[in-house]
């Protein structure tokens, strides 16, 4: 039987200052992400059967999931998977703009950088409470932005998650306090699109 577990966060807490501080890092990661993952671990404990699959099986076929603990694993599953994501997008380093086939899917799909920057920022923004927006790979393997609330994760409607901003409170609360718009425009120059881009081909491949 096997439990979920918080992954490494791969670079100090500091490391993104002065545009997330450090004690937003270390709150968020140690203490939102860990609690996630404690109640995810707990829900599954009372159905050990789906201890074995991995998240992405949990979060793609909610209904297959028991009714008891589905609410429990479509909020902490979520939560997990969708920090996961973010500390990678977060890794320092790497180009700050789109690059390789991800650069001409946006080009061509989103109408260039400028435009994906303002509808993404235009999605979070916009997100009303906590939720997330985020840059999809749809069923046709087409790039679209969305969002979704709470931490609830485009996985669960069948697309394919490759970046994405947190925007509840806990994200940006410490700094910011309710300018989440000007948080928006400090999280994008952060985004290692080395990393997006990786992502992006993943999904091709995965579907070729």
């Amino acid at each position: 039987m096997s439990r979920f577990t918080l992954p490494p966060l791969g670079y100090p807490f500091d490391a993104l200052e002065p545009n997330i501080d450090e004690r937003t890092m270390r709150i968020h990661y140690l203490k939102h992400h860990q609690t996630y993952i404690n109640h995810l671990n707990a829900a599954l404990e009372r159905h050990p059967e789906l201890m074995e699959k991995s998240l992405t099986e949990l979060l793609s076929d909610l209904r297959a999931i028991p009714e008891d603990i589905r609410t429990d694993v479509r909020n902490n599953g979520g939560g997990h998977y969708n920090h996961s994501l973010l500390w990678k997008i977060l890794t320092p380093g790497g180009s700050n703009r789109p690059v390789g086939l991800l650069k001409q899917a946006i080009d061509r799909e989103l109408n260039g950088y400028d435009s994906f920057r303002a509808v993404f920022s235009r999605a979070a923004a916009e997100q009303f409470g906590s939720g997330w927006a985020w840059l999809v790979v749809d069923e046709d393997d087409r790039l679209q932005v969305t969002r979704m609330a709470n931490q609830d994760n485009p996985v669960m409607v069948g697309k394919t998650p490759i970046l994405g901003i947190d925007v509840w409170e806990h994200a940006y609360y410490l700094k910011y306090q309710n300018r989440r718009a000007e948080y928006i425009d400090h999280f994008i120059p952060l985004i290692n699109w080395d990393v997006v881009a990786g992502k992006y081909e993943q999904v091709l491949k995965q579907f070729s």
